[in-house]
């Protein structure tokens, strides 16, 4: 039996833009800066956002502070490339009219510096959920199911994108079916969270051997098939060696 997906639901960082390393040096520098006795500051503070990376490591209003000022900075700066495919993979699932979000933990003033190099983002998404718009930040699964609940579609039939361990957490703990993308951290260490793990939006095959999934191919409209991935996404039970 297949299971039936009706909207999908992107991470921002590492599964739609491909700002990995440009994020891993200014959190290493700010790493050498403040916290020098941690030399492997920026792989620990992965997919952790920046009121978790507060809390736990700089305590201190002006640290803080600096640390907001220099990364706000920062991101006025930063090139905003896309990961491997994933914009016609995107388009394609808009022109068959599946409901999409993106689901990020930045904010609004980052999201206006990626807006003015990728404005196409508010035309291709249904949807696009900031810090802002929900309580608790990831692993918390509150972003995916409100973005579920905004879209209309119930969370068991949305596919979630995601490649840091907190965002992987999240989309597991909402209920949905959970693609884990190796941008951020090796399959290996993902696989345990995800129902299927992928290198881009053009790996083949991408979940287990089935074909209806790559860019340009059937991805049927809601209305007409009860589904987008009727006959593509196979039951984590029918995947066997898809990682």
């Amino acid at each position: 039996m297949k299971k039936v997906f009706h909207a999908a639901l992107f991470d921002l960082d590492g599964v739609i833009l491909d700002t990995e390393g440009q994020y891993t040096r200014f959190w290493g520098e700010m790493g050498r800066r403040y916290v020098p006795s941690v030399p492997d500051f920026a792989q620990r503070i992965k997919g952790q956002t920046l009121v978790q990376m507060f809390d736990a490591w700089f305590p201190e209003p002006d640290v803080q502070r600096d640390i907001k000022r220099l990364l706000d900075e920062f991101e006025m700066q930063m090139t905003y490339p896309y990961i491997k495919g994933v914009y016609a993979y995107a388009k394609t699932l808009h022109e068959k009219g599946v409901p999409t979000a993106i689901v990020t933990s930045s904010n609004l003033l980052k999201m206006e510096n990626v807006y003015r190099l990728r404005p196409e983002l508010k035309e291709l998404f249904t949807l696009i959920l900031t810090s802002e718009d929900f309580k608790a930040s990831k692993p918390d699964p509150d972003c995916y199911l409100c973005a579920a609940q905004r879209l209309g579609v119930p969370i068991s039939e949305c596919v979630v994108f995601e490649d840091s361990m907190n965002g992987l957490r999240a989309g597991r703990a909402s209920g949905a079916y959970v693609v884990g993308l190796a941008t951020t951290n090796p399959k290996e260490t993902i696989a345990p969270l995800c129902d299927v793990v992928v290198e881009d939006f053009e790996s083949r095959p991408l979940i287990g051997d089935m074909e209806g999934w790559k860019v340009g191919e059937s991805l049927p409209l809601k209305g007409e098939t009860e589904g987008w991935g009727r006959e593509s996404l196979p039951l984590k039970g029918e995947m066997e060696g898809a990682l």
